[in-house]
């Protein structure tokens, strides 16, 4: 059986739109040596295309059976669930794309489930009919509920804001699909075709990466070049299995490899 590995993006393989140094050595290293991995993403608003497109302007060439989206863990899910039903969406692009290509409806009344994921095209007027369809018995999901980084300028509100907003006029609290829920972490695993035993999460962030990780029995790897510190280890009751400096540190094989 074959180890492999599952890496997040955003603090690993890039920082805004510039590549973290040696993230492409460290993947062209995962391609020459034929080592199964997959990009993980909490962005439901990207399709696997845009994250392909957005990765090769970086200098980091991978196709798209390489990437895995919170909003293709929702369509697996609602999917499974539910097979043909059908859903409010508050979201763009990607989510939309999972959901059709699941066999999911996508409608504007009377649906099974509300999913929420990143976008700036809904209104408030949208947010309050899915408040409505909510109290009338739909389901809602949530594709995450990363935080906003509370920084001034940036354009988008935050999913995990809009969450706790409808949850508040609800009364309801979310289900959420994107890590750390095993629901993501299970998903993105079977895609990749790997057992338990032989999954290696790459991330940077304790709260969403290596939490998800440490849940479902991975290994872990935590890099310090996103949002995670050394000395904010102290805080949590797991740690990862290997700590780098970013994602060219990691050694290939890994020291769990036997």
């Amino acid at each position: 059986m074959k180890h492999g590995i599952l890496i997040d993006m955003d603090g690993v393989i890039y920082s805004g739109d510039t590549m973290i140094p040696g993230a492409d050595l460290f993947i062209n290293r995962l391609l020459a040596e034929n080592i199964p991995f997959m990009f993980m993403t909490n962005n439901s608003q990207r399709s696997r295309t845009e994250v392909v497109r957005k990765l090769g302007k970086l200098g980091i060439h991978v196709e798209e059976h390489h990437i895995y989206t919170s909003a293709m863990a929702t369509a697996a899910f609602l999917s499974a669930q539910i097979p043909r039903g059908s859903a409010y969406v508050l979201g763009e692009g990607g989510l939309l794309s999972s959901l059709n290509e699941a066999g999911i409806s996508l409608v504007e009344t009377d649906p099974d489930w509300v999913v929420l994921g990143e976008g700036r095209n809904f209104t408030l007027e949208m947010v309050q009919r899915a408040v409505d369809m909510i109290l009338e018995g739909a389901k809602f999901i949530t594709t995450n509920r990363d935080p906003s980084p509370k920084k001034k300028g940036w354009n988008n509100l935050g999913i995990a804001a809009t969450t706790a907003m409808i949850e508040e006029a609800t009364g309801k609290r979310a289900f959420v699909i994107g890590k750390p829920s095993p629901v993501m972490m299970r998903s993105a695993r079977k895609a990749l075709g790997l057992e338990t035993a032989y999954t290696t999460v790459i991330g940077d962030t304790m709260d969403t990466d290596i939490l998800g990780g440490t849940i479902m029995g991975y290994k872990t790897v935590l890099v310090l070049s996103g949002i995670s510190r050394r000395e904010d280890l102290i805080n949590y009751a797991f740690k990862p299995d290997l700590l780098v400096d970013s994602i060219n540190d990691v050694p290939l094989p890994l020291p769990w490899w036997n």
